[in-house]
């Protein structure tokens, strides 16, 4: 029994990364994937059962570091914070937002196929999911907050959904737009001049 050749795999998702890069998921052709990688259709059927499942493995990685991050703002124990720690979260702290702008520079490339080029795949709907996700996790923070006498103004959902869909907009298109490191320092200092959170749900000095 033979072994599977597995040098074929990091130029087989290095040149789907390019092909769906370049022409989006629908437009993408396995064939050209193929040439680029110098394998046979054959091989990668071998491992995929189609050019869906193909771009799947593109994304994983992202998709799995996109998780996790929702995942830590979203299973939070608040009995274990302070009032001071649950008003702290809404405060827009440069190094805080620039941390997490790093953790989505290390993963760009997957981040805009799944934001832009994904028509068509189980992923088409990631920008909005990802928001609602999102904003489900601020609606926690935001009803705490409430609960504790900490947040004065009152946000319906349906108010708390646009507002998570202005911010992370705010955060999706430096990517989009291929913006360098630098720039993007630049605009997390703006964007959080831009979007003051603590004024928004009605936190007070």
């Amino acid at each position: 029994m033979s072994n599977r050749d597995t040098s074929i795999d990091p130029r087989l998702l290095e040149s789907a990364r390019k092909e769906f890069m370049e022409k989006g998921f629908i437009k993408a052709e396995l064939k050209t994937i193929c040439e680029n990688a110098k394998i046979t259709t054959g091989a990668v059927y071998k491992r995929y059962k189609g050019k869906e499942e193909l771009f799947s493995a593109v994304v994983e990685e992202a998709v799995s570091t996109l998780d996790r991050f929702v995942s830590e703002r979203t299973d939070v124990d608040f009995s274990s914070m302070s009032d001071e720690e649950v008003r702290n979260t809404w405060i827009m702290n440069e190094k805080y937002i620039l941390d997490m702008f790093r953790i989505l520079w290390d993963i760009r490339e997957e981040f805009v196929l799944l934001l832009e080029k994904s028509a068509g795949t189980v992923h088409e709907n990631f920008g909005h999911d990802f928001a609602f996700r999102m904003t489900h996790a601020y609606t926690q923070y935001y009803e705490e907050a409430k609960k504790r006498n900490i947040a004065k103004a009152k946000i319906t959902d349906q108010e708390m959904h646009v507002l998570c869909t202005i911010f992370w907009t705010a955060v999706y298109e430096p990517f989009i737009h291929k913006m360098s490191w630098r720039e993007i320092e630049e605009h997390c200092k703006v964007l959080c001049r831009f979007l003051d959170w603590k004024k928004a749900v009605g936190i007070m000095d």
